[in-house]
C-alpha cells in the first residue's frame, strides 16, 4: 500500500510539472504559433494522463492538492527564473501554507478515519 501511496505522489507531482509545462511553454514561443499550441496540448494531454494515474493511489483531494501545489510552485518560480517576473513576500508566504496543507494532507488517509468510526 504504501509503494502504491509513494507512485500516486509521483504521478501527482507530475501532472503539477507537465500543467506548469504547458503554461511555460505557451509564453516561450509566442511567436511560433503551430509550436506553441502544439506544446500546450502536449504537455496537457500528459498532465491529464498524469493526473488520472495518481487518482487510482490517492483520494482526490490528495491527487488535486499535490498538483496544484505543484504547479503553483513551478510557475511561479519559473516566472522568477526565466521571465523575470518578481515574487512578492506573499507568494512566499501562501507557498509556505500550501506546502505544509500538502503535507498534513499526505499524512492523512480516509481509509484510516473510516476504519475508527467503524
Amino acid at each position: 500500500m504504501m509503494g502504491t501511496k509513494k507512485a500516486g505522489y509521483g504521478w501527482a507531482v507530475s501532472a503539477g510539472l507537465n500543467a506548469a509545462l504547458a503554461a511555460i511553454s505557451a509564453k516561450l514561443f509566442s511567436s511560433h504559433q503551430i509550436i506553441r499550441y502544439g506544446l500546450v496540448l502536449l504537455f496537457n494531454l500528459t498532465m491529464w494522463g498524469c493526473y488520472v494515474n495518481s487518482l487510482r493511489a490517492l483520494s482526490s483531494l490528495q491527487a488535486t492538492v499535490t498538483n496544484f501545489a505543484t504547479n503553483f510552485l513551478t510557475s511561479g518560480l519559473a516566472g522568477y527564473f526565466l521571465f523575470e517576473e518578481p515574487l512578492p513576500f506573499q507568494w512566499f508566504s501562501g507557498a509556505t501554507l500550501i506546502v505544509v496543507g500538502v503535507l498534513i494532507l499526505s499524512k492523512s488517509s480516509i481509509h484510516k478515519n473510516k476504519a475508527r468510526t467503524e
